[in-house]
């Protein structure tokens, strides 16, 4: 009894339903995965839903009887090109099989070349169709002689493509190799079949059970694999969520002891302030209230900068750029810290001044989606580890060149501090940009409704004269409009001279 019915479950597969049950599960898949595309936006789903969708047109002939076979009644032609289906099934393996392991990324190389070869395919399928279908009425002969040298092509691109299967790092190949020869061993075991059953002269649909049982294990595989990619990318969501959530809460504690900090250290110099204007000498009085202007250059930053940048960076996490986010949080979280050891420090080294400065400027930055070409220049003309001056000093004229100058501007945004020693006691700093200039940015502060002045520059130069007040050189601060120098030229260059001083 057994053996009678393994007998007629691979004698007949067309007759026992064993065809309508392989036509049926790939059916499934094929609308299932289908439906996953336009879900999940990843054409990995397109792809293998073509696949499955072509290996049942592939077999569609074999059908003797039932609704299929009344269907493809009505549409006999496509009854007709069994082998075209076949050639695009296995185009289209090929095409998914390199989107699933994201061979593209991992190995861009061999994805390279396999993309060359599979053109060359499908640009000889092509034209033998075409000019076989509109000049030569012995489709089917040719087109079979046609499939042969498709064959030999493709087993040769199959057999280059199998390779960066091993390549490649990740778990997910598994699913690609067992699958692979899974089928593969199932195909060459139905055309050996096939082979001998021909020769022998017997019926030779055995041989399509054989392929069948091939089809279905290959494509539980393919449907397995696809399920793990999905709870891979699931994954790895939900750790970055975590990650950025955790973030979020080590800034926001870091943003309220920024405020706290900047409140008391206020509080503080305010109270000493007043003290110290009955019982100190002018020249203390005068050292305290620059630091206090310092202070309050330092917290103009606080609420409204804060505010923005975390803004900007916002925007990358709905826009899940999860990456970019992250990455940003980090450099955001770094400027704050080097903001708040300044308010403990008068003066910082001009290395640590200018570290600033590239954070300050790649925070800003975000808001202009990184047009704005920030360079530095002449470092190896000092030692900018001993040299001192005072700690965010170049902040207020790097916001205005990006705020009034390069923000208005259309052209290519240009942003750079040059270094250049005067002699061995005197330090020049220049700032230049390709802005809009200053009679058009101050012709843009009349037309606002509400005018702010900035008091950063020149709090800038009473800290600068304090700071030079123990020297021979003064220092000094002067704005150029480049337009002026040459009618080609825009933008404005800031020239800051300063004593060297050198850390002890």
């Amino acid at each position: 009894m057994e053996k009678s019915y393994l007998e007629n479950f691979f004698c007949c597969p067309f007759q026992n339903g064993f065809l309508v049950f392989t036509i049926g599960g790939l059916f499934i898949l094929t609308v299932y995965h289908f439906i996953l595309f336009f879900q999940q936006k990843d054409k990995t789903y397109i792809l293998y839903s073509g696949y499955t969708f072509f290996i049942i047109l592939s077999q569609f002939n074999h059908f003797e009887g039932g609704f299929l076979y009344d269907l493809g009644g009505h549409f006999y032609w496509i009854m007709d090109y069994p082998m075209v289906y076949t050639e695009i099934y296995y185009i289209l393996y090929v095409l998914f099989a390199l989107q699933f392991l994201n061979i593209k990324e991992a190995l861009p190389s061999w994805h390279k070349g396999i993309m060359i070869g599979l053109w060359v395919i499908i640009s000889y399928c092509s034209l033998l169709f075409l000019y076989y279908f509109l000049l030569d009425p012995r489709i089917n002969e040719v087109l079979l002689r046609g499939y042969y040298i498709f064959t030999i092509l493709m087993s040769g691109l199959g057999i280059v493509t199998y390779i960066p299967f091993f390549k490649v790092n990740t778990s997910l190949r598994y699913y690609m190799i067992i699958g692979s020869l899974l089928l593969l061993t199932f195909s060459v075991a139905s055309l050996a079949i096939h082979q001998d059953l021909t020769k022998n002269e017997l019926p030779v649909e055995p041989s399509y059970s054989v392929l069948y049982v091939g089809f279905l294990l290959e494509n539980i595989l393919f449907s397995l694999g696809l399920g793990q990619k999905q709870k891979q990318i699931l994954e790895e969501r939900n750790q970055t969520q975590k990650l950025l959530i955790h973030q979020f809460q080590e800034n926001e504690q870091l943003r309220i002891e920024v405020q706290k900090q900047l409140e008391e250290s206020v509080k503080s110099m305010e109270l000493a302030a007043k003290a110290e204007k009955m019982n100190l000498l002018q020249a203390s009085y005068d050292k305290e209230l620059a630091e206090l202007k310092l202070l309050a250059l330092r917290s103009q930053m606080n609420p409204h900068f804060i505010f923005n940048s975390l803004n900007s960076i916002k925007s990358y996490i709905i826009e899940n750029e999860a990456e970019e986010a992250i990455y940003y949080l980090n450099k955001f979280a770094k400027l704050i810290r080097k903001f708040l050891a300044s308010t403990r420090e008068k003066e910082s080294t001009l290395q640590e001044e200018l570290d600033t400065m590239k954070l300050y400027v790649n925070i800003e930055n975000l808001r202009f989606d990184q047009q704005i070409h920030f360079s530095i220049s002449g470092l190896e003309k000092v030692d900018p580890q001993k040299i001192l001056i005072p700690s965010l000093l170049l902040q207020p004229f790097l916001e205005n060149a990006i705020w009034h100058g390069l923000s208005a501007s259309k052209e290519d945004k240009k942003l750079q501090i040059n270094l250049l020693t005067l002699s061995e006691e005197e330090l020049a700093l220049e700032i230049i940009d390709n802005g809009i200039g200053l009679p058009a940015s101050n012709q843009n502060q009349k037309k606002k409704l509400h005018k702010s002045e900035s008091v950063g520059i020149s709090l800038s130069q009473e800290r600068l004269k304090h700071f030079s007040q123990n020297y021979t050189r003064e220092g000094e601060i002067k704005l150029v409009d480049l337009k002026k120098v040459d009618p080609s030229e825009s933008g404005v260059q800031v020239i800051i001279k300063i004593p060297i001083k050198l850390r002890e």
